[in-house]
């Protein structure tokens, strides 16, 4: 229960903190054809991934990355879909560049710092790239970015945390074109994947993820209504909910 309450604490200092200032003016939204490429040969249908791919691939991922960082969003001139695929690409790539850097790894939480405080100071808080010049983290990305910027929880479907428990990462790069496509998607497979929700009428047990970020799914309505959305088994309004244990293994 302590750590529980230190993490939601943490969130909610996350999300008080401000908006980022990662962000430029007069850029151009950066094309992911070859994040795409790179994805559809080295990422299974089920959302394995080859990172002795990728690490062969790893100066065509580069060059994906610096495009990324050279061109971040001008948040007067992007539409929202074409902000929202760029931050979700550009966490699911730096999360890969991230595991090539200290590549063979058992879990992504096995690179935090050394004197790692949990929660506080973790593999996400690291600032191992940079945005327009801007030193970032994936922390940054998804806490003041994507959950504080845009009201779409189903970002929580598509950023792909190199884990076993997390969604997986799709073998196909986000596109501001096929966004709500790909948003709904990655929400229906996530949610009725029986290796993250088993879902009965009476009773579900879910992701931790649907803990964690409760706040994003409640917004307009109970958690059940938001799972039922997508759901092929739907959840009574008195359902028992419990959650999973997460699996932090590495989704190799």
């Amino acid at each position: 229960m302590i750590k529980l309450f230190i993490y939601y604490s943490i969130l909610l200092i996350n999300l008080s903190c401000g908006s980022s200032g990662l962000g430029q003016s007069g850029t151009n939204p950066p094309s992911h054809a070859s994040f795409d490429k790179l994805l559809h040969a080295h990422v299974s249908e089920q959302g394995k991934v080859d990172y002795k791919g990728f690490n062969a691939d790893v100066d065509k991922l580069d060059a994906y990355l610096a495009l990324l960082s050279t061109n971040p969003p001008d948040r007067e001139t992007w539409s929202e879909q074409e902000q929202l695929a760029y931050w979700i690409n550009t966490y699911n790539a730096f999360t890969i560049k991230l595991i090539l850097n200290h590549y063979p790894v058992k879990s992504i939480k096995d690179i935090g710092p050394k004197l790692s405080i949990p929660i506080v100071n973790t593999v996400w808080h690291l600032e191992f790239f940079e945005i327009g010049g801007k030193p970032a983290s994936l922390d940054e990305i998804e806490h003041k970015i994507l959950r504080k910027e845009f009201n779409e929880p189903r970002i929580h479907f598509a950023i792909n945390c190199a884990s076993i428990s997390c969604p997986q990462l799709m073998n196909q790069a986000y596109t501001a074109n096929n966004l709500e496509a790909q948003l709904e998607q990655a929400a229906h497979a996530f949610i009725n994947n029986p290796k993250h929700n088993t879902l009965a009428n009476k009773q579900a047990e879910l992701s931790p993820l649907f803990s964690w970020f409760k706040e994003d799914f409640t917004r307009n309505g109970s958690l059940a209504e938001f799972i039922n959305q997508y759901a092929d088994n739907k959840l009574s309004k008195e359902a028992k909910i419990s959650f999973k244990k997460y699996n932090w293994s590495l989704n190799e």
